[in-house]
């Protein structure tokens, strides 16, 4: 049994699916007019955050309530942390509280997993963004908004194969193909996305300009593009997931990495033009918070095809999914 989730790469294709079925099942508690469950009465669950989140923070916590677990909301800001106290000390203290479940967010790289391997905590560990690391509840949450337009009544999608609902491949997202656009040098959710969705199956595009693409990209389960018209007049993407351009992790306001933000919409953002190239099925992403007019334009933001809001709804459902097989149940994987 996983104790924790660090990593995308933690989960197999069966422990991965496992948890978008059961991410199925609590989406579907949250539609009763009572939305809490009995379920991790009792439990502790305890959010670290050491860097701003609003979209992670308030999810993780509504999912642990609506389990009816208690939740400790921990700020590095105006913390003991303020005031120079290291990553241990802080997790030893959360473990005297009884933290049945830390919940970190970190701006190093590997801090979670260095809570987990150290033995600072007897909890379970879920990486909520580390560095320029990994998100791996984000991607779950990608992999199930996609899922669910897409495999939910086994309907062909363009280059994907059609399979009946609770077949294998109706279940999984074999064959479908994503392009993921943007700053992937400074995005843990590109990380995640690339390694979870190619466990699922699907067949990964990476598009950006050179100087935005990490040391090493050749070794990642995907392919790589500096053409975003080219990708998507070409690959025939079943979802375009558009990345935030990270400026707070650039030294300048373009850090050098593009000449400006209007070439860089130009060439890389997701425009009203470049969403009529998309084939009629596609559905359009963005894992928040958005800079409209720069990766993507109003018209792509606020299209019907977007779910961008709704990824925000399912991030509950599956965080809900993930602390229930940490805590009650049992996620499987690798870990």
């Amino acid at each position: 049994m996983s104790r924790h989730l660090l990593s995308a790469a933690d989960l197999d294709h069966a422990a991965a699916v496992h948890v978008l079925d059961v991410a199925e099942e609590m989406a579907a508690t949250q539609r009763r007019e009572i939305k809490k469950l009995p379920t991790l009465r009792g439990r502790t669950v305890v959010n670290l955050f050491f860097e701003d989140s609003t979209r992670t923070r308030t999810s993780f916590e509504a999912a642990a309530k609506r389990l009816s677990a208690d939740v400790i909301n921990f700020s590095a800001k105006g913390s003991s942390v303020s005031k120079g106290e290291s990553l241990k000390d802080t997790a030893l203290t959360l473990q005297a509280m009884g933290a049945d479940a830390v919940v970190i967010r970190h701006p190093a790289s590997g801090a979670p997993h260095r809570l987990a391997r150290a033995g600072w905590t007897r909890g379970s560990v879920v990486n909520a963004g580390d560095g320029t690391h990994e998100h791996p509840t984000q991607a779950l949450l990608d992999a199930f908004t996609i899922r669910r337009h897409l495999r939910a009544d086994g309907a062909p999608t363009g280059s994907g194969t059609a399979a009946g609902p609770g077949s294998a491949t109706g279940r999984d997202l074999d064959g479908l193909r994503v392009t993921i656009v943007g700053d992937v040098l400074h995005s843990r959710v590109a990380r995640s996305n690339v390694l979870l969705l190619h466990t699922l199956g699907a067949h990964v595009t990476l598009v950006a300009p050179p100087t935005l693409l990490p040391v090493g990209i050749g070794g990642w389960p995907c392919e790589v593009s500096h053409d975003l018209d080219g990708a998507l007049r070409d690959g025939a993407p079943d979802a375009v997931m558009m990345l935030r351009v990270q400026r707070e992790r650039m030294s300048t306001a373009g850090g050098g990495f593009f000449p400006s933000a209007r070439e860089y919409s130009r060439r890389y953002g997701l425009s009203a033009a470049r969403l009529r190239l998309l084939p009629e099925h596609t559905i359009v992403m963005h894992p928040g918070p958005m800079n409209r007019g720069l990766e993507i334009s109003a018209d792509a933001a606020d299209s019907p095809r977007s779910t961008i809001v709704e990824q925000v709804g399912n991030g509950v459902a599956v965080r809900m999914a993930v602390l229930y097989l940490l805590l009650a149940g049992d996620l499987g994987g690798r870990a």
